[in-house]
Protein backbone atom coordinates (compact mmCIF):
# COMPACT_ATOMS: atom_id res chain seq x y z
CA UNK A 1 0.00 0.00 0.00
CA UNK A 2 2.83 2.20 0.92
CA UNK A 3 4.77 1.91 -1.80
CA UNK A 4 1.46 2.30 -4.28
CA UNK A 5 1.19 5.41 -2.45
CA UNK A 6 4.40 6.78 -3.05
CA UNK A 7 4.64 5.56 -6.78
CA UNK A 8 1.34 7.75 -7.27
CA UNK A 9 3.23 11.19 -5.44
CA UNK A 10 6.03 10.55 -7.38
CA UNK A 11 4.05 10.35 -10.93
CA UNK A 12 1.92 13.45 -9.86
CA UNK A 13 4.95 15.17 -8.90
CA UNK A 14 6.06 14.56 -12.10
CA UNK A 15 3.43 15.31 -14.24
CA UNK A 16 3.12 18.60 -12.74
CA UNK A 17 6.90 20.01 -13.37
CA UNK A 18 7.46 21.89 -15.66
CA UNK A 19 9.19 21.58 -18.94
CA UNK A 20 12.68 22.96 -18.51
CA UNK A 21 13.33 26.22 -19.96
CA UNK A 22 14.99 26.35 -23.39
CA UNK A 23 18.59 27.63 -22.94
CA UNK A 24 18.37 31.55 -23.76
CA UNK A 25 21.36 33.99 -23.95
CA UNK A 26 21.17 37.55 -24.02
CA UNK A 27 23.96 40.25 -23.40
CA UNK A 28 24.79 43.84 -23.60
CA UNK A 29 28.09 43.50 -24.81
CA UNK A 30 30.08 40.83 -26.11
CA UNK A 31 29.62 38.18 -28.85
CA UNK A 32 26.56 35.29 -28.75
CA UNK A 33 27.96 31.66 -29.56
CA UNK A 34 25.54 28.96 -30.24
CA UNK A 35 27.34 25.16 -29.94
CA UNK A 36 26.62 22.90 -32.44
CA UNK A 37 24.00 20.43 -32.74
CA UNK A 38 22.11 22.12 -29.51
CA UNK A 39 18.73 23.82 -29.01
CA UNK A 40 18.33 27.34 -27.46
CA UNK A 41 15.87 29.55 -26.83
CA UNK A 42 16.20 33.35 -28.44
CA UNK A 43 19.55 34.52 -28.73
CA UNK A 44 20.32 38.37 -28.71
CA UNK A 45 22.98 41.14 -27.77
CA UNK A 46 23.45 44.72 -28.51
CA UNK A 47 27.07 45.52 -29.51
CA UNK A 48 28.29 41.94 -30.33
CA UNK A 49 28.35 39.13 -33.43
CA UNK A 50 26.14 35.80 -33.41
CA UNK A 51 27.26 32.86 -34.51
CA UNK A 52 25.20 29.44 -34.69
CA UNK A 53 27.23 26.61 -35.25
CA UNK A 54 25.75 23.71 -37.47
CA UNK A 55 22.93 21.89 -36.49
CA UNK A 56 21.22 24.37 -33.98
CA UNK A 57 17.71 24.97 -33.26
CA UNK A 58 17.25 28.23 -31.63
CA UNK A 59 14.40 31.01 -31.52
CA UNK A 60 15.21 34.66 -32.50
CA UNK A 61 18.73 35.83 -33.15
CA UNK A 62 19.14 39.32 -33.16
CA UNK A 63 21.63 42.17 -32.65
CA UNK A 64 21.99 45.90 -33.08
CA UNK A 65 26.01 46.14 -33.89
CA UNK A 66 27.11 43.17 -35.13
CA UNK A 67 27.14 40.47 -37.61
CA UNK A 68 24.81 37.30 -37.90
CA UNK A 69 26.81 33.64 -39.41
CA UNK A 70 24.85 30.76 -39.81
CA UNK A 71 26.21 27.17 -40.28
CA UNK A 72 24.29 24.58 -42.20
CA UNK A 73 21.21 22.97 -40.98
CA UNK A 74 19.62 25.25 -38.72
CA UNK A 75 16.79 26.24 -37.66
CA UNK A 76 15.92 29.54 -36.55
CA UNK A 77 12.40 31.35 -35.89
CA UNK A 78 14.27 35.12 -37.05
CA UNK A 79 17.57 36.83 -38.01
CA UNK A 80 17.75 40.25 -37.62
CA UNK A 81 20.63 42.87 -37.09
CA UNK A 82 20.91 46.45 -37.58
CA UNK A 83 24.79 47.41 -38.46
CA UNK A 84 25.99 43.83 -39.53
CA UNK A 85 25.56 41.31 -42.23
CA UNK A 86 23.70 38.18 -42.23
CA UNK A 87 25.37 35.02 -43.42
CA UNK A 88 23.66 31.49 -43.44
CA UNK A 89 24.81 28.16 -44.93
CA UNK A 90 23.32 25.30 -46.49
CA UNK A 91 19.96 23.52 -45.59
CA UNK A 92 18.98 26.80 -43.02
CA UNK A 93 15.06 26.94 -42.14
CA UNK A 94 14.25 30.46 -40.62
CA UNK A 95 10.53 30.64 -40.10
CA UNK A 96 9.99 34.53 -40.31
CA UNK A 97 11.69 37.09 -41.48
CA UNK A 98 15.52 37.77 -42.07
CA UNK A 99 15.93 41.49 -42.02
CA UNK A 100 19.15 44.26 -41.30
CA UNK A 101 19.20 47.75 -41.91
CA UNK A 102 23.26 48.05 -43.04
CA UNK A 103 24.42 45.11 -44.14
CA UNK A 104 24.32 42.29 -46.73
CA UNK A 105 21.94 39.02 -46.59
CA UNK A 106 23.30 35.99 -48.02
CA UNK A 107 21.40 32.35 -47.96
CA UNK A 108 23.58 29.17 -49.53
CA UNK A 109 21.77 26.25 -51.41
CA UNK A 110 18.72 24.38 -49.54
CA UNK A 111 17.63 27.55 -47.48
CA UNK A 112 13.99 28.13 -46.30
CA UNK A 113 13.02 31.07 -45.05
CA UNK A 114 8.99 31.57 -43.91
CA UNK A 115 8.85 35.43 -44.08
CA UNK A 116 10.36 38.67 -46.08
CA UNK A 117 13.97 39.24 -46.62
CA UNK A 118 14.59 43.18 -46.03
CA UNK A 119 17.39 45.47 -46.07
CA UNK A 120 17.91 49.25 -46.39
CA UNK A 121 22.10 49.03 -47.18
CA UNK A 122 23.28 45.67 -48.23
CA UNK A 123 23.47 43.27 -50.83
CA UNK A 124 20.75 40.08 -50.94
CA UNK A 125 21.84 36.77 -52.31
CA UNK A 126 19.60 33.74 -52.48
CA UNK A 127 21.30 30.47 -54.13
CA UNK A 128 18.13 27.76 -54.27
CA UNK A 129 16.30 29.11 -51.33
CA UNK A 130 12.92 29.10 -50.81
CA UNK A 131 10.91 32.47 -49.49
CA UNK A 132 7.74 32.72 -48.22
CA UNK A 133 7.20 36.64 -48.26
CA UNK A 134 8.63 39.50 -50.40
CA UNK A 135 12.22 40.76 -50.80
CA UNK A 136 12.66 44.63 -50.31
CA UNK A 137 15.78 46.78 -49.91
CA UNK A 138 16.29 50.47 -50.57
CA UNK A 139 19.91 50.77 -51.91
CA UNK A 140 21.14 47.39 -51.77
CA UNK A 141 21.64 44.51 -55.19
CA UNK A 142 19.34 41.78 -55.31
CA UNK A 143 20.34 38.26 -56.96
CA UNK A 144 17.38 35.81 -56.84
CA UNK A 145 19.98 33.16 -57.61
CA UNK A 146 19.35 29.85 -59.64
CA UNK A 147 16.55 27.62 -58.27
CA UNK A 148 15.36 30.04 -55.73
CA UNK A 149 11.65 30.61 -55.15
CA UNK A 150 9.75 33.94 -53.97
CA UNK A 151 6.46 33.39 -53.23
CA UNK A 152 6.01 37.22 -52.67
CA UNK A 153 7.20 40.28 -55.01
CA UNK A 154 10.74 42.18 -55.12
CA UNK A 155 10.43 45.91 -53.86
CA UNK A 156 13.47 48.52 -54.37
CA UNK A 157 11.88 51.49 -52.34
CA UNK A 158 12.92 55.13 -52.94
CA UNK A 159 14.47 57.15 -50.57
CA UNK A 160 12.62 59.91 -48.38
CA UNK A 161 13.00 62.58 -46.23
CA UNK A 162 16.38 64.79 -45.54
CA UNK A 163 18.36 62.12 -46.30
CA UNK A 164 17.62 60.99 -50.09
CA UNK A 165 20.69 60.88 -52.08
CA UNK A 166 19.46 58.34 -54.36
CA UNK A 167 20.20 60.57 -57.59
CA UNK A 168 23.79 60.58 -57.24
CA UNK A 169 24.28 56.80 -56.39
CA UNK A 170 24.75 53.67 -58.77
CA UNK A 171 21.59 52.20 -59.54
CA UNK A 172 21.06 48.42 -57.76
CA UNK A 173 21.62 45.78 -59.88
CA UNK A 174 18.60 43.58 -59.48
CA UNK A 175 19.35 39.97 -61.22
CA UNK A 176 16.85 36.79 -61.54
CA UNK A 177 18.73 33.97 -62.04
CA UNK A 178 18.18 30.73 -63.85
CA UNK A 179 15.31 28.72 -63.14
CA UNK A 180 14.49 30.81 -60.52
CA UNK A 181 10.72 32.74 -59.66
CA UNK A 182 9.41 35.56 -57.88
CA UNK A 183 5.53 34.79 -58.06
CA UNK A 184 4.59 38.35 -56.88
CA UNK A 185 5.34 41.87 -58.70
CA UNK A 186 8.45 43.74 -58.71
CA UNK A 187 7.89 47.17 -58.18
CA UNK A 188 11.11 49.46 -58.49
CA UNK A 189 10.36 52.91 -57.48
CA UNK A 190 13.99 54.37 -58.51
CA UNK A 191 16.39 53.67 -61.36
CA UNK A 192 17.73 49.97 -60.90
CA UNK A 193 19.68 47.87 -63.72
CA UNK A 194 17.23 44.44 -64.07
CA UNK A 195 18.53 41.23 -65.83
CA UNK A 196 16.12 38.22 -66.15
CA UNK A 197 17.54 35.48 -67.14
CA UNK A 198 15.38 33.61 -70.31
CA UNK A 199 14.36 30.68 -67.76
CA UNK A 200 13.30 32.41 -65.09
CA UNK A 201 9.49 33.62 -64.02
CA UNK A 202 8.50 36.27 -62.72
CA UNK A 203 5.33 38.83 -62.17
CA UNK A 204 4.47 41.84 -63.26
CA UNK A 205 7.61 44.37 -63.52
CA UNK A 206 6.90 48.35 -62.97
CA UNK A 207 9.21 51.03 -62.87
CA UNK A 208 12.37 48.98 -64.93
CA UNK A 209 12.95 47.39 -68.07
CA UNK A 210 14.21 43.50 -67.64
CA UNK A 211 17.53 42.80 -70.17
CA UNK A 212 17.15 39.24 -70.78
CA UNK A 213 20.44 36.99 -70.58
CA UNK A 214 20.86 33.34 -71.28
CA UNK A 215 24.24 32.55 -69.90
CA UNK A 216 25.11 31.21 -66.48
CA UNK A 217 25.62 34.24 -64.79
CA UNK A 218 24.48 38.08 -65.77
CA UNK A 219 26.44 40.41 -68.11
CA UNK A 220 29.10 42.24 -66.26
CA UNK A 221 28.63 45.96 -66.34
Amino acid sequence: MIRTRTVLLLTLALAATPALAQQEISKVNGSVTAEAGQTYGDLDTVNGSIRIDDGVTAGDASTVNGSINVGDKVRADSLETVNGAIRAGKDVQVGKSVETVNGSIFFDRGGVIGGDVETVNGAIGLVSTQVGGSIETVRGDVTVGVGSHVRGGLRVQKSTGFFNTDSARKPPRIIIGPNATVEGPLVFERPVVLYVHTSAKTGPITGATAKPFSTDTAPAE
